[in-house]
């Protein structure tokens, strides 16, 4: 089997800045919230068979806490924000896994869901469904792998080299060095992605970049002066490595077969008429019937 893990936090608010806003009969926003739906379907259409979706159910997470300005849900337009709880219960009723996070956040819960999938041997291979570049740090070979479907872009741990100059396990140290200004850090002056990559290609932890520049043996700029910053800076980027690694143990689906489609709720069609969508109903059922009538055989697999 294949699973296909989605960041729905994302696919919100790209739904939302990509699509003409809509609402329904109640005056209400549901714009976004219908187009990831669809979209969701389509992803099955498309041949996925066990999926689950990621949300923030709200934006602030233990992050928070360590960082003051660390990301929060200020600035979010109201009618985007709106549909933060419709959007999950309208995926839970046409029959997805959701994984709605408080404590953490969505990202927390893709990278669990990857470490639980890639636990089962029976899981050929793991699409973590978002652009996000914290998710980098999750891809191992080709089996765990990224896709950003916007893009059609597939990238495996070879490419995650290419684009970073790093392996996935020191994303989080290039993040904390370059940046993030999606969640808000700052990073360490003076690194830049390339100078963050040779560096951490060398030394490949922050904690093991020698103090002192002159032991650097790395063809870059300004060594002293960069050594010198870190060096005074190393408790921020420690913190920073620390708000950029992804939380493996956020609560999640036990098993992978707990991810498989079976068709959506008794309820959906309401569901479908509150986002002014009737024709997600009908699709909906004509992907249960479909997968109702392939026959029952744990040696067949059917996500080619």
């Amino acid at each position: 089997m294949q699973v296909h893990l989605i960041d729905g936090t994302y696919e919100l608010f790209r739904h939302f800045y990509g699509v003409p806003p809509a609402k329904n009969a109640g005056g209400h926003e549901v714009g976004a919230a219908r187009g990831v739906v669809s979209s969701m379907l389509g992803l099955l259409e498309g041949g996925a068979t066990h999926v689950a979706i990621a949300t923030d159910r709200v934006i602030e997470s233990f992050r928070n806490e360590l960082w003051p300005g660390y990301k929060d849900g200020s600035g979010i337009d109201p009618a985007l924000y709106s549909q933060f709880p419709l959007v999950e219960e309208a995926l839970a009723s046409a029959g997805f896994v959701v994984w709605p996070m408080v404590e953490y956040e969505a990202d927390d819960a893709l990278a669990s869901g990857a470490t639980m999938a890639a636990a089962d041997s029976r899981v050929e291979r793991v699409l973590i469904c978002t652009p996000d570049k914290d998710l980098s740090q999750c891809v191992a070979g080709d089996r765990v792998v990224q896709l950003d479907r916007r893009q059609r872009l597939l990238r495996d741990e070879a490419g995650v080299i290419e684009k970073f100059g790093v392996p996935p396990a020191a994303i989080p140290d290039w993040l904390a060095l370059v940046g993030d200004s999606a969640d808000g850090f700052p990073g360490i002056r003076g690194f830049g992605a390339k100078t963050a990559a040779a560096v951490l290609a060398r030394y490949g932890r922050i904690e093991d970049i020698p103090p002192n520049g002159n032991d650097w043996d790395v063809p870059v700029r300004g060594a002293a002066r960069l050594a010198d910053t870190l060096r005074k800076g190393l408790d921020d980027a420690l913190l920073f490595r620390r708000l950029a690694t992804l939380v493996r143990e956020a609560p999640v689906s036990a098993s992978a077969d707990e991810l498989a489609w079976r068709g959506p709720r008794d309820d959906f069609n309401l569901v479908a008429a509150v986002l002014d969508a009737p024709d997600l109903a009908p699709r909906a059922e004509r992907l249960a019937e479909a997968r109702r009538s392939v026959p029952s055989n744990p040696d067949v697999r059917h996500d080619r």
